[in-house]
């Protein structure tokens, strides 16, 4: 069973993850915790420390708190600062137009919003 975090402040965009993620991995193989924000996203990670996620999905621009990065960077900053956590997957989801270019900068995966209208990206990243 794989652990997944899932971090959006839209919750049909939640729902929508969800859907898809037990779409592909199936309805029991998959614990799926969710986030609103990306300061909710890091004390779930605090809570979690004793058993990691497998993968984390999140969106870029939730919370202004963080500028000049996007909520989603300050999320995998503190992601990949756990060392407990070097090991999960991380997957950006985003409408940016500088997904790929924020993907690359933090050596982490990344779904265009735009192509999340089916189950095809989420195959990629949650099988591989």
């Amino acid at each position: 069973m794989k652990k997944i975090l899932v971090v959006d402040d839209s919750p049909s965009w939640v729902r929508h993850h969800i859907f898809n993620i037990k779409y592909v991995l199936g309805e029991n193989n998959a614990e799926i915790l969710t986030a609103n924000s990306a300061k909710e996203g890091d004390n779930v990670l605090s809570m979690n420390i004793d058993k990691p996620f497998d993968i984390i999905f999140t969106d870029m621009q939730m919370e202004p708190d963080f500028l000049p990065l996007n909520a989603g960077e300050w999320l995998i900053k503190q992601i990949q600062f756990y060392p407990e956590y070097k090991d999960t997957k991380i997957v950006i989801i985003s409408a940016s137009p500088r997904i790929d270019k924020i993907a690359e900068k933090y050596g982490v995966d990344f779904i265009p919003k735009r192509l999340c209208q089916t189950t095809v990206p989420y195959v990629q990243v949650l099988t591989l």
